[in-house]
């Protein structure tokens, strides 16, 4: 046996993967549940062991080493081995539960949803912890759940990926919302002529290959909307049509907890425009495992109260992806 095969042990490890993914020794400490000098000596740990500095400083912060990238990659396949030796064919328990779950989501879903996944997970699994991560332009998330980075990813793009599982969360009307003195507020007065005629506020896009629904349903009708200002945050987007004369389209459920505090309206899209899904998903490596399974149960769970709450709503399979339970 080695020098180095004597120092590295499966704690090491876990360290290596959380620093090469996080580039930081405070991010990863945090992201390990530990103090930030435990992290700092198991990196002292790791570069003696494999001779390599693992992390460099560069101009914008540390980034990893071609050895410590090489050495991920071995580590993660080492973990997951253990992790399955580890879980045997046991039920897995929730309330004796010390895992941390990672779902990523744009800001697009009410809080109200993430509210209740919160309190769910509190009361059925209260030793275990759960890390909600941004969607940001540019992230890969298909990369991040194939790599056991992600656990979940909710999403509402009109194409989701093919390769993934797929089970939907809710499906919601679209609506319009916009300041109580809008000409577009009046009983009746929406129609998709006017509609297209109006100034539009509009998120930006997550990224350009996730074209949003309705600019997806305009572009079937060969017409486009006069998109006049563009957030980065879907939750400002209400504070701009209060004052302005902007409309806004977005989900109902999403739309109620602002026109309960802003003085604000929604009203109905035209007719024909397509409802909003939103759905969860994961990769194949988690698809069978205790723990995951639990998970995508509470969120479907969640989902099912927001869709009988919301006027209209739905919840159940959608086309795309892999529908699973």
């Amino acid at each position: 046996m080695t020098r180095s095969q004597d120092l590295v042990d499966i704690h090491l490890l876990r360290v290596l993967a959380a620093l090469v993914a996080e580039r930081s020794v405070s991010r990863a400490a945090v992201r390990m549940n530990q103090t930030q000098p435990a992290i700092s000596a198991a990196l002292r740990r790791l570069r003696d062991a494999f001779g390599d500095p693992i992390l460099v400083r560069e101009r914008g912060g540390m980034v990893p080493t071609a050895r410590a990238l090489q050495l991920r990659e071995s580590a993660r396949e080492v973990l997951g081995e253990i992790d399955r030796m580890l879980a045997g064919p046991e039920r897995f328990e929730p309330g004796a539960s010390t895992m941390t779950f990672t779902i990523a989501t744009p800001d697009y879903l009410a809080a109200s949803f993430m509210a209740e996944v919160v309190a769910r997970f509190r009361a059925e699994a209260p030793q275990a912890r759960l890390l909600i991560h941004p969607l940001t332009p540019g992230y890969d998330y298909e990369r991040a759940l194939a790599q056991g980075e992600l656990d979940i990813v909710i999403g509402n793009w009109p194409l989701p990926p093919e390769r993934m599982h797929l089970s939907l969360l809710i499906e919601d009307e679209l609506v319009c919302m916009m300041s109580p003195g809008n000409p577009l507020a009046a009983p009746g007065a929406m129609t998709l002529q006017r509609y297209l005629a109006a100034a539009h506020v509009v998120p930006t896009p997550f990224a350009k290959s996730h074209r949003a629904v309705v600019d997806s349903h305009l572009a079937g009708l060969r017409q486009t909307r006069d998109a006049r200002v563009f957030v980065p945050y879907y939750a400002m987007a209400p504070y701009l049509v209060a004052e302005s004369d902007l409309v806004f389209t977005t989900a109902r459920h999403f739309a109620e907890q602002f026109t309960r505090s802003l003085p604000v309206v929604s009203v109905a899209a035209p007719e024909g425009f397509p409802r909003m899904r939103f759905y969860q998903l994961w990769h194949e490596r988690s698809q069978h495992q205790g723990a995951h399974r639990w998970l995508r149960s509470l969120l479907s769970t969640v989902g099912g109260h927001l869709a009988q709450a919301a006027p209209g709503s739905a919840s159940g399979p959608s086309a795309g992806g892999t529908i699973e339970e």
